[in-house]
């Protein structure tokens, strides 16, 4: 086998590691790149391979070939001279390129250029082949790296602009009209260069969308010829590769008999050449059937297989090809992958998935509806506080989209890759609330579990976390979220380690915090705190010019959840909605025209007044007819008579106790969970009772 070198490791260098690799033909000892971030540099040292900024300092004696995949003139001429010098066989990457595709794919060399426009971008930029693609209108859509260099032009200046600008001689507008392929056409273009080009029409449902051209310098054609009849060594040159492979690979020969093993079969399973060499198929098979003997018996390869192999019994997966020159049969090659390594990597990708579930803030500001003046100036407030990492303070009425600031102005921020979580303070009990936000150590309290919990805050860390209803804090966890702004670290529930984290807190509120200070219900400090940047969200009844836009934006939003086809409002019905105060703001607005659309029958395109549930504004009343109202009345079944009334017990008894819900819930027999979820349900806000 052949000792390989690859300069270059970007996109083209990685693409050329990949195809060396996974051909078992030629051994890769070393990549050489100036970036060690770049992506074939990390994927030879996880291969095992050699790698360095500097190419020279691993072209040693043991190197056989070294594959140029820089697409750099400057560089491709050194390493000839090195080579040269060496005795060492330079493949420019596009000769690579092309045997490659030859050997595995088995087309010819117009072929695949005629298909490069639909290869990724590594393999587009590592050739050396020009290539060039136009839309309809002859825009330039395409020009890879070899195409800049030919024609003297940087891709950031040519895309957009007309062919004719970049090639005035060009005739791709020729095979925009005609439809017809060009095949290998000479032609000399601005610079003086003499190239041999193909150009071919881009046809998608019998139309042409635009036409690609794929072109060579013909010194370069002329050099390529002499570097592919020497085809058939390289090609035993890169038969080599298996033998240092960082795969596990084994070799039988026809009647099953072990032939040859590498250093990391050793590794993997424990055995020696001695125990494998020389022996039958099945010497190394602990649990499960010999794949080699499976694949010698009916010639075809298998993937995927799982069993255990060695004395140490150690989980593999196998994939086995029959070794098969000029028709007949001269063994089989398997290659094992470490089950373990497989497991590891699926748990890790699962759980990515999990979290980046859980990760996404939903909305963004272009999900804000409104062109008002008083929600354009809080959209603005929002847009500044997100390029800041300050504590935000939404402030509003409930209903009018204070969460959706939250989402938005996440992903407007630095920490929009990073986790959103969102916690109603008002939703959570006391007495959880506290492990819920900082979690707890083992055996803080009975029940918890096993090595503890991470809380909310620290599954924020590196993001942001949404503190909604912040107001119904108690006094106790107000203190230990003080300490959280103040110190940027918490301290698990029966804990005593400092924990240190990055979160950015956006806290959100429908209460009278300066009245909750004075009533000692609030901490001035907290308040302090969260009021760094605080936004004021407008409620709907001080921007009622942005009602329409909110409803044409609602009726969409409820035609997919309801399955209807609802084009809009009539001008009446608009009117209804513009005299009446929103005490529920936007989401009561959502509620009414759901309501309305439930008793609109399917043919009705339009929301008109009859549709629309009784509005409890006065100026809304005087707009319907009387014979509207009773005519609505008549449409009230027995169930929403009843949430009518259980909506008026409900107003009667937080009016009864000053809007004090723990005492309201008590007085209803309800829980408090179960109170906020109906005051929910019905709209009901404690500020609009004030």
């Amino acid at each position: 086998m052949k000792n390989c070198l690859i300069v270059g490791a970007g996109r083209g260098g990685s693409a050329l590691l990949k195809i060396l690799v996974d051909a078992d033909m030629m051994e890769v000892i070393g990549v050489a790149d100036k970036n060690e971030k770049s992506s074939g540099i990390l994927l030879a040292k996880e291969l095992g391979i050699k790698t360095d900024r500097d190419w020279e300092c691993l072209l040693t004696n043991d190197v056989d070939v070294v594959v140029e995949a820089t697409g750099d003139p400057a560089l491709a001429s050194e390493l000839k001279v090195a080579c040269d010098k060496a005795g060492v066989v330079l493949i420019p990457s596009s000769v690579a390129t092309l045997i490659f595709n030859l050997i595995e794919e088995k087309e010819t060399l117009i072929e695949q250029l005629t298909n490069y426009y639909s290869k990724q971008d590594v393999i587009i930029n590592s050739t050396h082949d020009g290539m060039i693609a136009i839309d309809e209108k002859s825009m330039v859509t395409l020009i890879n790296k070899s195409a800049e260099r030919m024609l003297n032009v940087k891709k950031e200046e040519v895309l957009g602009k007309s062919i004719y600008e970049i090639v005035p001689a060009s005739r791709l507008g020729r095979v925009l009209q005609t439809k017809k392929i060009e095949m290998n056409k000479k032609q000399e273009i601005t610079n003086g260069l003499t190239i041999v080009t193909t150009r071919v029409p881009m046809i998608h449902n019998d139309k042409v969308i635009g036409a690609l051209a794929v072109f060579k310098d013909i010194t370069e054609i002329e050099q390529m010829a002499e570097e592919v009849t020497n085809l058939k060594s390289i090609q035993t040159m890169l038969e080599a590769i298996f033998s240092s492979s960082d795969d596990a690979i084994s070799v039988v020969d026809e009647n099953g008999i072990g032939l040859m093993i590498n250093p990391a079969y050793t590794r993997l399973t424990g055995l020696t050449a001695g125990q494998v060499i020389g022996k039958p198929a099945t010497a190394d098979i602990s649990e499960g059937e010999s794949m080699h003997m499976h694949v010698l018996k009916n010639r075809k390869s298998v993937r995927g297989t799982r069993m255990k192999v060695g004395p140490k019994k150690k989980d593999v997966v196998v994939n086995v090809a029959p070794v098969i020159v000029d028709g007949k049969l001269k063994g089989s090659v398997g290659v094992l992958h470490d089950m373990s390594e497989i497991k590891s990597l699926t748990d890790e990708l699962e759980r990515a998935r999990r979290i980046i579930r859980t990760l996404e803030a939903k909305y963004s500001f272009e999900d804000i509806i409104g062109t008002s003046e008083e929600m354009e100036f809080a959209i603005e407030q929002a847009k500044l506080a997100a390029s800041t990492p300050a504590t935000i303070l939404l402030r509003g009425e409930s209903g009018t989209g204070k969460e959706l600031f939250a989402h938005a102005i996440h992903n407007a921020s630095e920490r929009k890759y990073n986790k959103f979580v969102r916690v109603n303070c008002a939703a959570i009990s006391e007495s959880l609330l506290e492990s819920e936000l900082f979690g707890y150590e083992e055996g803080a309290f009975s029940g918890a579990k096993r090595g503890g919990k991470r809380g909310l805050f620290e599954d924020a860390n590196g993001g942001s976390i949404f503190l909604d209803e912040i107001g119904e804090l108690s006094v106790n966890i107000q203190a230990k979220l003080l300490r959280v702004l103040q110190e940027r670290e918490i301290v698990r529930v029966g804990g005593t380690k400092s924990i240190a984290i990055n979160v950015r807190v956006i806290a959100a509120t429908n209460v009278n915090l300066e009245k909750a200070i004075n009533e000692n219900s609030f901490r001035e400090d907290l308040y302090y705190r969260i009021n760094r940047m605080p936004i004021f969200i407008p409620s709907l009844r001080k921007r009622k010019e942005d009602i329409p836009a909110l409803c044409n934006h609602l009726i969409l939003k409820i035609n997919q959840d309801y399955g209807r086809k609802v084009t809009g409002l009539t001008a009446s019905a608009e009117k209804i909605l513009m005299n009446y105060d929103w005490p529920g703001n936007v989401r009561e607005l959502e509620n009414v025209l759901g309501r309305a659309m439930i008793f609109m029958h399917f043919n009705e395109i339009e929301i008109d007044v009859h549709h629309i549930p009784e509005l409890s504004g006065e100026d809304s009343k005087e707009e319907r007819s009387e014979e509207m109202t009773q005519q609505f009345a008549s449409f009230q079944s027995l169930a929403e008579k009843v949430q009518q009334f259980e909506k008026e017990q409900i107003l009667f008894a937080l009016k009864n106790n000053g809007g004090n819900k723990t005492a309201t819930a008590k007085s209803l027999k309800l829980s408090i969970r179960n109170l906020y979820y109906k005051m929910e349900k019905y709209n009901i806000e404690i500020n609009s009772m004030q």
